[in-house]
């Protein structure tokens, strides 16, 4: 029997020993977090799931997996369908599966901690529906039964020096202050782990691949600030640059002290704050004001100094890239290799900038039929060989002190199909069509989607992933509150305009279920443009990101003039940035990787 299936059985037992008929696991941290540290790895340890997104329902006898439509395949592969239904979202909501198949009187369970309070709310409403009752815990479940459950990182906290993040953690908490005094609001409680390790300069080591640190932080009116963190983890140094202005606390302090607002004004966020810290405030007899965590739009826009780190950043990481896309030519023909290999030759060549930190996702290190699944992690269960005839894709990203990088390309092994040149070269003339836009402000994301599928469109083709996610400054590689997405679309919803210094991905595809994946990703940052004749006040974007894309999967003749030389003048910038950081070898290759496309 499968160890997943006997988990499953041990959590019904416990559930039936606390007294619930059914219990809600969400893929999330007690700060809504995406990605989460190995103790709250909670869906992954019941299910099997790898994925960064996903939920799942128990009953006593039934359960449901609930995923979008990027996890499709990769959800069928990892999670048991003897055990588990497959859900699709956002078709279908947790809260409705529950309301068709709880039993009447029921009493589901849900843990306060890990939900906001619209689910809550929504899921609460649906149950009431069906005689059955939403049940918040005081324990979770799945600790009870999980043995050999890690603890919580012990990593201490480092400083983001000011050089590199553009503004002091004074000016920054200053701006909040002001944000508290235009609201008329007494203080703020920030949730969010970058949120906290912007407004206070503090980077940590908590989370894989995301450099946050487990903390709460309330910032009152006056720019003064609580750190709630374990206390081992602060040292002289941290305590030093946060100064007199911040009072470090335990983070086991931070449930009581929401309790000492009666009378107060306080602002949270409903999307990343939890049910548990707005209970715990109107239990203290604290005034809420819903709000949107004002860190998060000031994070988006990066500063002058965060830039020109990004900037440093990209070019040392394509160079990185450029060296791999060599090696992959080379060595992949020859056979041999495979998915982990060829992920441990990426990391290898980027351990030698000598300046990595981390990379900024598992990455995703796909070949064949896996290139399918756009978010593929790559296991020794299954790692697969790279062989003639298929296509490699490669996502890959980098955590440097000055940037976060964020880049997929595509490689062939052998000669690519009629069918796969069509596809690349239909998904580069959705990348070109996003970079070279240009916009009005107050322009969304959502509203320049399309440019991306049209070339698909046309072809009766779509792909079912968001075009284009934020991106953090030595932060998260996720990062809110802009991206470019369909409201339909994973990550898609309203959508926030676009303003001038938002980092964003450029990340078209396109998906053959059984045979490959074409993705082209570069970051871009959104930047005033004056088009030749023009009025001024229009936005574009600047391309980040430097690495060749692949000349042998393109087809020439499907690309137009201005197609055709915006890859040519791509490819020149390529040359001149990472040129300088190859060999002559490493160069003359890059140099016909470049080479003008007609």
């Amino acid at each position: 029997m499968p160890p997943y299936t006997d988990r499953l059985h041990a959590l019904r037992a416990q559930l039936a020993q606390d007294g619930l008929d059914g219990f809600v696991v969400p893929l999330t941290d007690e700060h809504m977090s995406e990605y989460v540290g190995g103790y709250a790895q909670r869906l992954a340890w019941l299910t099997g799931f790898q994925g960064s997104a996903g939920a799942a329902a128990v009953l006593a006898e039934t359960a449901a997996m609930f995923t979008d439509g990027r996890y499709t395949l990769q959800v069928r592969q990892q999670v048991d369908a003897a055990d588990w239904s497959y859900q699709p979202v956002p078709a279908v909501s947790i809260a409705d599966w529950l309301a068709e198949h709880a039993p009447a009187g029921g009493r589901i369970g849900y843990d306060p901690w890990l939900h906001t309070s619209a689910w809550v709310r929504e899921a609460g409403a649906a149950l009431a529906g069906k005689g059955a009752t939403l049940v918040a815990v005081t324990h979770n479940p799945i600790d009870a039964i999980w043995a050999d459950r890690p603890q919580p990182s012990d990593a201490r906290l480092t400083v983001q020096d000011d050089t590199v993040a553009g503004a002091s953690s004074a000016e920054k908490r200053s701006a909040i202050a002001d944000w508290l005094a235009e609201h008329s609001a007494d203080a703020v409680v920030l949730t969010a782990l970058d949120s906290i390790a912007w407004a206070l300069n503090i980077r940590g080591a908590d989370v894989a691949h995301t450099p946050v640190a487990l903390a709460y932080a309330i910032v009152d009116a006056d720019g003064t600030a609580q750190l709630f963190v374990a206390p081992d983890k602060v040292t002289d140094a941290v305590r030093q640059h946060l100064g007199n202005a911040v009072r470090v606390r335990d983070r086991a302090d931070f449930a009581t002290a929401l309790g000492g607002y009666a009378g107060k004004l306080i602002a949270a966020d409903p999307d990343r704050a939890v049910a548990a810290i707005f209970d715990r405030l109107s239990a203290g007899g604290a005034t809420i004001m819903t709000a949107r965590d004002p860190v998060v739009l000031a994070k988006a826009l990066k500063n002058p100094a965060e830039i020109a780190g990004h900037r440093a950043a990209s070019a040392r990481d394509g160079a990185a890239l450029t060296r791999f896309l060599r090696w992959c030519e080379a060595e992949l023909p020859r056979g041999g290799q495979t998915e982990l290999s060829a992920a441990a030759k990426l990391q290898e060549l980027r351990e030698a900038t000598g300046v990595l930190l981390d990379t900024s996702f598992d990455t995703i290190s796909a070949t064949g039929a896996h290139g399918a699944s756009p978010h593929y992690h790559v296991t020794e269960e299954s790692n697969a060989p790279i062989e003639a005839g298929q296509l490699y894709l490669v996502d890959s990203g980098g955590q440097y002190a000055d940037g976060t990088t964020d880049v997929t390309r595509v490689a062939p092994v052998g000669p690519p199909t009629a069918e796969m040149r069509d596809r690349f070269t239909r998904v580069l003339q959705g990348h070109i069509a996003i970079a070279s836009a240009i916009f009005p402000p107050g322009t969304t994301g959502g509203q320049i989607d399309a440019f991306a599928r049209r070339p698909l469109w046309e072809a009766g083709l779509d792909y079912a992933h968001g075009t284009g996610h934020g991106v953090g400054a030595y932060l998260s590689v996720h990062e809110g509150p802009q991206r470019i997405a369909q409201p339909n679309y994973p990550g898609g919803g309203p959508s926030e305009p676009l303003r001038a210094g938002m980092i964003i991905s450029n990340e078209p595809g396109y998906y053959k279920a059984g045979e490959y994946g074409i993705r082209i990703e570069n970051l871009v940052l959104v930047e005033p443009r004056t088009p030749p004749g023009g009025d001024a006040g229009m936005l574009g974007f600047e391309t980040l990101t430097f690495a060749p894309i692949e000349r042998s999967l393109i087809v020439p003749e499907m690309l137009s003039e201005s197609e055709a030389a915006w890859l040519d003048a791509y490819h020149a910038r390529v040359v001149a940035v990472l040129g300088p950081q190859l060999d002559p070898a490493e160069q003359a290759w890059l140099a016909a990787k470049c080479a003008p496309i007609r």
